[in-house]
């Protein structure tokens, strides 16, 4: 099943609100502090980033693995109908509240369509499907209606459906698949270790060791890779894992990647 077309980014087609709508802080990963409304001072007058070329170089490697998975465009020209922020403070507040609901359940709407393509989920493709069809429907309301989704509820009800597909599609891994669903793995020594199978949801891989590591067929929905050392590691078939994450890693050429996702230009 193709990938959604929807579920890219679309940066040409918003109106930069990932560098308004969202705060952030200085840190690692952003060289400066944003308030959530405030633009960013690299935004230019056409919406376009003033440093995109050099993001990381300037300090600002956090916006350079965000991903919106669509919502940006989605809301920019069909929930707001093209009508931008600038120039009306009433557009403006209701366009930032709606854009980080429409981000997370355009997210969604990513995993149920990963879900939905793995041979294994058979037995639940079409509760998958079902479920998809339910977080579209949300996805199209009006600017209320959108900023009114009670995302905590809608993430639940998906989370169990993508966990039973991660455990069908984990089953076909001979021997036994390690269970370490959030666990503390920051700066973990994995060097080598046989990863394939394993339920690595929300584990926390920052910085973690894993050069050579076998993650093949892992499960490492919403894990956090930041800084993983990744180089040589075989990811072939790994289950939810999104080019943002991948981004926010170190590889190198040795690193086998699943089809779908690019190689880093930063590895």
């Amino acid at each position: 099943m193709p990938e959604r077309s929807d579920l890219k980014a679309d940066c040409a087609s918003c109106f930069g609100l990932c560098c308004v709508a969202l705060p952030f802080s200085r840190s690692a990963d952003f060289a400066v502090d944003k308030d959530a409304g405030e633009p960013c001072r690299n935004l230019l007058a056409d919406f376009r980033c003033g440093i995109h070329a050099d993001l990381r170089e300037r300090g600002f490697p956090g916006c350079t693995v965000f991903d919106c998975f669509g919502a940006g465009q989605k809301v920019s020209r069909e929930t707001f109908s093209g009508t931008d922020w600038r120039g009306d403070p009433d557009v403006a507040r209701r366009m930032f509240a709606v854009f980080p609901v429409m981000r997370q359940l355009h997210e969604l709407l990513w995993y149920l369509d990963q879900a939905a393509a793995m041979p294994s989920s058979g037995s639940i493709r079409d509760e998958l499907r079902r479920a998809s069809d339910e977080v579209d429907r949300l996805t199209e309301g009006g600017p209320a209606e959108v900023a009114e989704v009670d995302v905590r509820a809608v993430r639940e009800r998906v989370n169990g459906l993508l966990s039973r597909a991660g455990e069908l599609a984990r089953a076909g891994v001979p021997g036994r698949r390690k269970n370490r669903r959030g666990a503390d793995l920051v700066g973990a020594r994995l060097k080598g270790a046989d990863l394939r199978g394993a339920d690595l949801r929300g584990a926390y891989l920052i910085a973690a060791d894993l050069r050579g590591a076998d993650l093949r067929v892992a499960d490492l929905t919403g894990a956090d890779l930041r800084d993983a050392d990744l180089r040589g590691a075989d990811l072939t078939g790994c289950l939810f894992l999104t080019q943002a994450q991948l981004d926010s890693a170190r590889g190198d050429a040795a690193t086998r990647l699943p089809a779908a996702l690019a190689r880093p230009a930063h590895w």
